[in-house]
């Protein structure tokens, strides 16, 4: 039987758009011989839809999108859809579901059994777990069904306090009742590791019951989420007889129960990994919410550098708008490497001076004598970023273009960063992206694009907010490597101040974990941004603003 994998973006909320994906996608699959369409976990809807699904007959909706779609598909081939569904089952329960649609109807349903609730997830918020696992029969094979979490059963997550699921396990149920071919519909946000573990977990399954498996994951940016589709097909040995593109919409064929050769898979490289999940999260953000265009502050730094290129990446240069805003403190060198890094991008960009509008400021009466008290103190180094942001939003709200803020996670994570100024837009490119990592990634585009794109007197020179007379960033801040790597055991892997204070000063410990603490108001005020790491801000990582947390610890 010829089976296609169908790896596409759907957009949330969108039955009718998605439901034409879905419909083009199997016309190209006939035309390549595919008797079976798979495609992901709740693609009909898009995932996650959230509270979407409290929403008063949205469900219904759902359900006759499906029967709808059933009925306009080609009836000789049989499609696998994801969707959510409330039919059969008792009031307001929902199930997340999986059919497979044939003949103008729906064959059969199966619902999934493990429902995630840890990080980003709360499915149990909305739907209820299957009580029981049934094979799909297709023509004359035995398909064993399950959606997503289903397959990671067994994988103990320590780290969000998750032990083994004690209950069943679905994937060895359907084995066990002679399943010949194991089928998974996923919606599985990227983190940059998340590739590899895939990979681990559906060959632990193929080995273990000599099964082959099939993996077709969602593809594209739904708010913080993206999605980087890499669907597999796996024999029963464990070898990959077919990936699909990374980070974008795909479509295979192959032929279930025919020896196939396997394929050689290349290591994925992290900050191509970054580069990309950065690329597609902006670009569907922009898409998806009905902007074109981008504008931002152009710093002449290595932050608004990276997301700059990002944009042009994603929308195309013609369609980014960098505003170079110098003050009174910008160095010639800031002003020149932003005009350069715009000229070799081919993007939009103009210099737009705010010393006058500055200086207006401090000829009010109402707050001249607050500025006149601390020269080029925080409150007048705040006010020029707030400058900077409300001439970025005018440019946005006159042209409906998108602001985008470019600071990067380890300024966030300590508050070094302006509410109402560099904080300010519709999305944060860099929130999840550390120091360390802004640096290797932008090596990487001028080394992906063979020549200097981003100018290497940006990434070389050190960084600096320019908000007052000879600034540098390490005048506030631990180095960065020490930063990041202190952050990086406090937010990713939840490490205590003991433990940290063995290996870094403990000093700069302390300081690091009340700046991370005491500026978690500030980090709910953020744009979002798009999720890259197993903990990120937002929705994944959820801390007290109004706390007195001690950090008391022997040095």
């Amino acid at each position: 039987m010829r089976i296609a994998l169908a790896q596409l973006n759907p957009t949330v909320g969108d039955l009718s758009g998605n439901s034409r994906l879905i419909a083009d996608a199997v016309q190209l699959a006939i035309a390549q011989g595919a008797e079976l369409v798979v495609t992901s976990e709740l693609v009909l809807c898009g995932y996650p839809p959230k509270d979407l699904l409290l929403r008063q007959g949205y469900v219904a909706a759902c359900d006759r999108a499906v029967e709808d779609l059933a009925r306009r598909l080609p009836p000789h081939v049989g499609v696998l859809v994801g969707h959510p569904t409330a039919r059969h089952l008792p009031q307001g329960r929902v199930a997340n579901a999986a059919s497979l649609l044939y003949q103008g109807g729906i064959l059969s349903t199966v619902h999934k059994t493990l429902l995630p609730n840890y990080d980003v997830f709360d499915e149990e918020r909305y739907f209820r777990p299957a009580t029981e696992r049934r094979l799909m029969e297709f023509k004359g094979f035995k398909l064993g069904v399950h959606i997503c979490e289903d397959a990671w059963w067994g994988e103990a997550n320590t780290f969000y306090h998750q032990e083994p699921d004690e209950r069943v396990d679905p994937v060895t149920d359907l084995a066990r009742q002679g399943a010949q071919l194991l089928i998974n519909l996923s919606a599985s946000p990227f983190e940059v590791d998340k590739p590899g573990r895939r990979f681990g977990i559906l060959h632990r399954h193929a080995t273990s019951h000599r099964l082959p498996i099939l993996f077709v994951n969602q593809v594209g940016g739904n708010d913080d989420l993206v999605f980087d589709g890499h669907s597999h097909v796996l024999d029963e040995k464990g070898r990959a007889i077919a990936r699909l593109a990374g980070f974008e919409t795909d479509l295979k064929v192959f032929d279930f129960g025919k020896t196939l050769e396997p394929v050689t898979l290349a290591p994925h490289r992290r900050e191509q990994l970054l580069l990309d999940a950065l690329t597609l999260g902006l670009k569907d953000y922009l898409r998806k919410c009905g902007f074109s265009d981008v504008v931002f502050g152009s710093s002449g730094g290595i932050d608004s550098a990276l997301a700059c290129a990002i944009a042009a990446r994603a929308v195309g240069p013609q369609h980014v708008h960098a505003l170079l805003m110098p003050s009174r403190y910008s160095s010639d060198h800031s002003i020149e490497d932003a005009r350069l890094l715009s000229e070799r991008l081919g993007v939009d960009w103009e210099i737009v001076p705010i010393d006058e509008v500055h200086r207006a400021y401090e000829r009010l009466p109402l707050i001249s004598s607050d500025l006149a008290s601390q020269p080029a103190g925080l409150a007048d180094q705040n006010l020029q970023a707030r400058i900077r942001g409300a001439i970025v939003m005018t440019r946005s709200n006159r042209h409906h273009w998108m602001a985008i803020a470019t600071g990067n996670k380890s300024e966030l994570a300590v508050g070094y960063c302006t509410i109402y100024g560099d904080m300010c837009g519709g999305f944060a490119v860099l929130a999840d992206l550390f120091k360390q990592d802004v640096y290797a990634v932008s090596r990487y585009v001028n080394e992906l694009a063979g020549q200097e794109v981003i100018p290497v007197s940006i990434i070389d020179k050190a960084p600096s907010a320019e908000l007052a007379p000879n600034q540098f960033d390490q005048d506030t801040l631990p180095p960065y490597p020490i930063l990041d790597a202190i952050l990086k055991g406090l937010i990713e892997t939840e490490q205590s101040p003991q433990e940290l204070a063995e290996m870094y000063s403990p000093e700069t410990v302390r300081w690091v974990v009340k700046a991370l603490d005491r500026n978690e108001f500030k980090r709910r005020q953020m744009p979002p941004g798009i999720k890259l790491s197993q903990r990120a801000f937002g929705s994944g990582r959820r801390m007290p603003m109004a706390s007195r947390i001690s950090y008391d610890f022997e040095e």
